[in-house]
Order: structure tokens, then C-alpha cells, then sequence
């Protein structure tokens, strides 16, 4: 075959002829080689163990992960402790949910971590407010999540929170138990922290004019139970959360339908509905104040009321000055 081509006409209407040598010829692709294919490591990833580099290796690893942590809850291969506290399930999916609310959503602002001690136990007492309560959850974040121990928050709930059906359920994989002296002390013996919020329904529920004017603490049984196993009380203020929900109203009539402490009423529920439900993006503080100690009162200084009173009277004065301070230097509610 001669080594030329017609090609059509030249711009000068003429036809022209061409070398095929002179067209350049797109390079071939060599063919891969067998020898080189790596068959993925369906046993290190099935174990969450790294499969690669890069980008994709990254997403295998979470994935594997995942898939391992799927695993081992159909199995069963995963350690709960006597009051149905499940670590793993905690932090990845109950405060995993929890975690862009705290960063993104609520801003929150934690102070104060270095006076909650490393290891031992400690007795957590804060303000409570917010129609929802989302102060216990930001507050168990954020120790979990920012302090440099990574503690657990144990906290003691109404019976309210585990007769709800899923609630109560959820409530006791979080670590949580019922508001009752054995359990409390039970669990600061054996040197957890305990979350206690003894405003309780009194605060969550409290009109927006009353906003940050804390309520009665109650008989002080928590102090009764840090005095009995000598352990210190943090004090804590949460600024934000009564911008969360502003609660202009209870429509008692519906509280009592429903079996709830009070039915409340905001600028957005119950008139835009379910999407009243969702939270206004208040900008939050949480300050963990300085410890008060009680392993230095004498052995049964538990059964003194005056004593229990004046410690009680002493926390909640605490925690109410530090509120008035904190919002004294907030520049807004928003940010």
C-alpha cells in the first residue's frame, strides 16, 4: 500500500496529498499487568485496621469502623456496667447526635474544667433552665468532650425521664440513673461524676421574666450525699439556655392531658408546630466554679440539717452570683 492518503480539497480548491507518517498517532496505553493487582484486605477492614493512604484510605477507615461497631452491637460484644451505662454508644452515637448543637448551633462556651478533678468523684450542681432540658446534655459534653480527662457525667434524673418510653431507655444507656441517695452515692463512691440539678421541674419550667432567678433547691439532699462520701461539690452556671426556648405561658389543662409538669408555651409553639421544637440559636457559657470541699467536716455532719442547709444556701449563692456576673459581661444573647 503506498504510504499516502487523498485527502479532500486544499483551500485552494485543489486536492492534496499527504504523508501518513507525518500524522502524529495517539500513544498507546499499555495493557496492566496482572502481577500488580492487590486484592483489598477485607480482614483489616472488617477490623477497622488502616487499608491505604490518601483520601480513600481515610473514608475505608471510617467506614470499617463503623461497620465494627455494627458488629459488635448485633453480637453483643460490648460491656454495660450495673446501671446500663454504655460508653461506646455514648460518645459515638447519643452525644454524637448532640456534638453540632454544642459546636455549631449553641456556640457553647465551656469555663472553669480545670476546677472538676481528673479522676475521683466529684458532685456536679448547676442552674436549670430552658423549657427542654438541653443544659444537662451540653453539660455532659462538654466535660466529655473538653475536659483534658474526658470525664463522664452521671446524672440524676426525675422519674419522668425513665418512665417515657425511648427517654428512659436511652437516659440509662447515657450513663444516667433515677434522683435517689443509694444510686448517688453509689456512683460517687466508685469515683464518678454526678450531675444533679436541683431546681429541677421548678427551673426548666419557670416563666421567661424569671429568667436566671433561681429556685428553690429544694430539702439539699446532694449535699447530704457529698458530706456521706466526703466528695466536692462543683458549683456550676450555665448562661444561654433560657434564651432557647422563652417560655411566655403553660396551658395547664394540656400539662395534665399529657401527664406533664407543665405545657408550655413560646414565640414559635405550638404555632409553627413540630418546627416550634427546635431551639433558638442562643449564643451559651457554662462555668465550672471552684470546688467546695467536704471531706473536712466530720463523719455523720450528713445528719446535721443546719449544717445541710447552710452548704445547701451556699452552692445556689454561688451559682447565682456567678449568673448575674456572666450576664453582666455578655455582649449579646446571640453571639
Amino acid at each position: 500500500m503506498p504510504d499516502a492518503t487523498i485527502l479532500p480539497f486544499s483551500d485552494d480548491g485543489s486536492r492534496a496529498r499527504r504523508s501518513l507518517s507525518s500524522v502524529p498517532m495517539p500513544e498507546a496505553t499499555p495493557a496492566p499487568d496482572p502481577a500488580d493487582y492487590v486484592e483489598p484486605d477485607f480482614e483489616a477492614l472488617s477490623q477497622g485496621q488502616p487499608t491505604g493512604s490518601g483520601a480513600l484510605a481515610q473514608v475505608n477507615d471510617v467506614v470499617a469502623d463503623w461497620l465494627d461497631f455494627l458488629r459488635r452491637r448485633v453480637t453483643g460484644d460490648y460491656v454495660v456496667d450495673d446501671f446500663g451505662f454504655d460508653a461506646e454508644l455514648t460518645d459515638r452515637v447519643l452525644l454524637g447526635a448532640m456534638r453540632p448543637v454544642y459546636d455549631s448551633w449553641f456556640r457553647v462556651e465551656a469555663r472553669g474544667l480545670e476546677n472538676v478533678p481528673a479522676e475521683g468523684g466529684a458532685l456536679i450542681v448547676a442552674n436549670h433552665s430552658g423549657t427542654i432540658a438541653f443544659d444537662a446534655l451540653m453539660t455532659q459534653l462538654a466535660l466529655h468532650d473538653h475536659h483534658p480527662a474526658h470525664r463522664n457525667l452521671r446524672m440524676l434524673g426525675a422519674d419522668l425521664v425513665f418512665q417515657t418510653p425511648f427517654l428512659g431507655e436511652f437516659a440509662r444507656k447515657a450513663g444516667h440513673t433515677l434522683a435517689c441517695n443509694p444510686d448517688a452515692e453509689r456512683l460517687l463512691a466508685d469515683g464518678e461524676l454526678v450531675g444533679v440539678w436541683p431546681e429541677g421541674f421548678k427551673g426548666i419550667g419557670k416563666p421567661f421574666r424569671e429568667r436566671y432567678k433561681l429556685q428553690r433547691f429544694g430539702r439539699g439532699g446532694f449535699v447530704g450525699t457529698a458530706l456521706r462520701t466526703r466528695t466536692p461539690i462543683i458549683p456550676v452556671s450555665i448562661v444561654g439556655a433560657e434564651e432557647t426556648y422563652p417560655n411566655l405561658g403553660n396551658i395547664k389543662p394540656l400539662a395534665r392531658l399529657f401527664n406533664l409538669p407543665y405545657f408550655p408555651v413560646t414565640p414559635i409553639f405550638p404555632w409553627l408546630g413540630p418546627l416550634g421544637l427546635i431551639p433558638l440559636p442562643s449564643k451559651w457559657i457554662i462555668e465550672f466554679g471552684e470546688p467546695i470541699h467536704t471531706d473536712e467536716y466530720a463523719p455523720g455532719s450528713a445528719d446535721d440539717p443546719m449544717l445541710v442547709f447552710n452548704l445547701s444556701d451556699q452552692v445556689r449563692e454561688s451559682i447565682q452570683q456567678n449568673l448575674y456576673r456572666i450576664l453582666t459581661e455578655r455582649d449579646s444573647v446571640w453571639k
